[in-house]
């Protein structure tokens, strides 16, 4: 290291003067509160943290596919504070160079300690990753990745955020290459952020107004790469992040060096101008370095012993069921995650997170759960994050499940998994959960409390990535798993599905016909639930997976969704896209009107006959009855039907206020969809295995 000259003349704009000269480059020490590689006039500022590093280097490459740097500088013991290396390079151009760190310390795998000085490590704070733009290349031989600094000047514009409320919000949840991927989707740039955003005009049809996206972190698809049956398997669906603070370039239709995350910004900013929010499904539980034989390329390196969970012997905890846990309540990773979902808010404008085995967030150091789990606290209460959908997927693979006992502080929404389990059950015909069926949609208040949670702590769903399609649930009876490998042993075995009397594909009428008509049944329920509804990208069209129940290696026609199959099913489409509009129609549905004139409770439970919902083992026909006051004024009172039961069945209605009657606007076992209503007099008549929707109109109409 040499001291060069401070008064030496600076390039325009330059403010700060090199103290040192290291490996020919002018230094002087950084900005320590700005992690990652940050470009700056006339240079770029480098900042990482170690507790246990002695001596950290910085090497610097020409590509990503270099094996040998062009540059390495150690950083000066004076350009660290505390536990914090920085230092400016000046000369430097962010298009001009990938960059990774080496650190030296303490080698003790028995207390957690691997520092390597020999492994080129990925700066945990990347915003982008090099070398990884080609979906399904292989990856480097030493298993190592490069960062890129981003310039960071994208112009967003006079841009305004939606901010919906979450009880009204319709999610649908998609995969960025599963949606456009089929030569069918007939876009531009198929499997990308620019594919999607092609298919904005069908989203502003279907009516969504929120779209949840499936992990766009930096993940490798080629981590776990495989042939099975001739097929080649990679780790399609993401959630295996190599980095948090980076998108995958893969999901772009073009290679922009240092502009990484432009696509996915003008993706956002597309879907919020037309009133679609943004959630991001985010993978805070674990990391792709696996378990003791899992690869070593960023935290492993940087602090092992405070990134991940460890056993006493320096073994990792696994209740992500991936290999490793992420030590998510040390005040180093609680300070990494809330860093990392400011930058998402503040960079990117998401408007939401969904928190993959969420339960995981809230265990301490030791695994075991905390009362009070600080990261969860703190996501809570930060003012960044303030007007930001915060989902929790309520329970992890260690076996702790929180569906309605997340600690939530009024701001966390959780994926209601009892919704789903229990509605799965019922609209099958199962008996003895009749009860907990109008529970269900009636917003789970035994889960939620309303007068605490408000209406919005349930995010209603019957289908996800994980598990059926809305069409295998019942087309299918067990899970068919074997193309992925595992002889069928991988996924989920309660599914609480129906094959309708035939596995699988069939010619049969009668089964075709049952089989539509459970899936309209599905539909118009959760729409017509309290709470958020989610669907699942392509049920609207009966997308299939084949039986597949665990499709996180196929990408491939099971996981892409075919889209010829929207005209195919043109009335399943057109069914989805009526209630969805429904749903937007009728605030009585989500929630916080004023009471109605006629007395009418907001929520009402029933039976076959009204007001009575004595149910008992055997029934499985239900009524719930939604009343309110409109902001004008006007009174939104609608009635949900549902005939789980395989022989028709009357139900007698509510007597309606004075001057009003009842209109029927949907019946699964007759017209499906009546836009303008028909009238129904005092009692309904269900076929077997249906629904109706009802709404009470005045003589004036609705």
């Amino acid at each position: 290291m040499q001291h060069v000259n401070a008064g030496r003349p600076l390039p325009s704009g330059v403010h700060l003067a090199p103290l040192d000269r290291i490996a020919g480059f002018n230094v002087r020490p950084g900005f320590y509160g700005i992690y990652g590689a940050t470009a700056i006039p006339g240079g770029v500022n480098f900042t990482v943290q170690s507790h246990g590093a002695t001596a950290c280097e910085l090497v610097l490459f020409h590509s990503a596919g270099d094996a040998e740097p062009f540059a390495v500088l150690p950083f000066p013991e004076l350009y660290k504070i505390g536990h914090v290396y920085s230092m400016i390079v000046f000369g430097l151009l962010i298009g001009e160079f990938v960059y990774a760190y080496r650190l030296d310390g303490p080698h003790d795998p028995a207390k957690g300690l691997l520092f390597d000085r020999t492994k080129c490590l990925l700066d945990p704070y990347a915003r982008a990753i090099a070398g990884q733009r080609d979906w399904g290349a292989p990856q480097r031989a030493d298993g190592c990745y490069r960062a890129r600094a981003v310039c960071d000047d994208f112009d967003w514009g006079a841009f305004r955020q939606p901010l919906l409320r979450i009880r009204d919000l319709v999610i649908y949840e998609l995969h960025v290459r599963g949606f456009t991927k089929h030569p069918s989707a007939g876009v531009r740039h198929p499997g990308t952020f620019d594919g999607l955003m092609e298919k904005l005009p069908y989203l502003k049809e279907l009516g969504v107004n929120a779209v949840e996206l499936m992990p766009v972190f930096e993940f490798d698809e080629m981590r776990d790469c495989r042939e099975v049956d001739g097929k080649r398997l990679l780790d399609y669906w993401g959630y295996n992040p190599v980095c948090f603070f980076a998108p995958n370039t893969s999901y772009t239709a073009t290679d922009v060096h240092n502009h990484e995350g432009d696509e996915l910004k003008r993706l956002i900013r597309a879907l919020n101008s037309e009133g679609i929010e943004v959630i991001l499904d985010v993978v805070f539980n674990h990391t792709a370095e696996g378990d003791e034989n899992g690869p070593f390329f960023s935290f492993k390196g940087f602090d092992n012993n405070i990134y991940y969970m460890l056993t006493p012997d320096g073994r990792y905890y696994n209740f992500s069921g991936c290999g490793n846990t992420l030590n998510c309540n040390h005040p180093v990773v609680q300070q990494m995650i809330l860093d990392c979902l400011r930058y998402w808010v503040v960079n990117y404008r998401v408007d939401g997170f969904r928190f993959d085995l969420a339960s995981i967030l809230g265990r301490n150091e030791d695994g075991s759960p905390m009362n009070k789990p600080p990261l969860l606290q703190s996501l809570a209460f930060d003012p960044i994050l303030g007007n930001v959908k915060l989902i929790a997927e309520a329970w992890d693979a260690g076996g702790l499940y929180q569906v309605g006992s997340f600690p939530a502080w009024n701001r966390w929404s959780e994926w209601n998994g009892k919704y789903r389990d229990d509605l799965r059950a019922f609209l099958k015909g199962d008996g003895g959960l009749a009860e907990a069926a109008v529970s269900r949609i009636m917003g789970s208040p035994d889960l939620y409390d309303p007068a605490v949670r408000g209406a919005g702590a349930s995010v209603n769903f019957l289908t996800c990535h994980d598990g059926f399609t809305l069409y295998d649930l019942y087309a299918y009876s067990r899970k068919h798993n074997e193309g992925n490998g595992w002889g069928n042993t991988d996924g989920a075995d309660d599914n609480r599905s129906w094959n309708c009397g035939v596995e699988g594909g069939t010619d049969d009428p009668a089964v075709l016909a049952l089989r539509r008509r459970l899936m309209k049944n599905a539909c118009a329920v959760l729409l017509c639930s309290r709470g958020t509804p989610m669907l699942l990208a392509g049920d609207e069209f009966c997308n299939t997976q084949y039986g597949n129940n665990n499709a996180y290696c196929q990408d491939n026609g099971i996981s892409w969704l075919d889209w010829s199959q929207r005209e195919q099913n043109r009335d399943m489409y057109e069914f989805f896209r009526y209630m969805v509009h429904f749903r937007h129609r009728h605030p009585a549905l989500r929630g916080g009107l004023r009471p109605c004139a006629c007395g009418w409770p907001e929520m009402s439970a029933h039976g076959v006959r009204p007001w009575d919902a004595a149910y008992d083992w055997d029934s499985r026909t239900v009524g719930v009855l939604f009343a309110g006051a409109r902001e004008d004024g006007t009174e939104d009172i609608v009635y949900l039907a549902v005939n789980a039961f395989w022989e028709p069945v009357t139900v007698t209605l509510p007597a309606p206020p004075y001057g009003w009657g009842w209109r029927r606007y949907v019946d699964t076992g007759a017209a499906d969809c009546l836009p303008d209503g028909a009238p129904c007099g005092g009692t309904l008549a269900l076929a077997p295995r249906s629904c109706a929707v009802l709404c009470a109109v005045s003589a004036e109409g609705e």
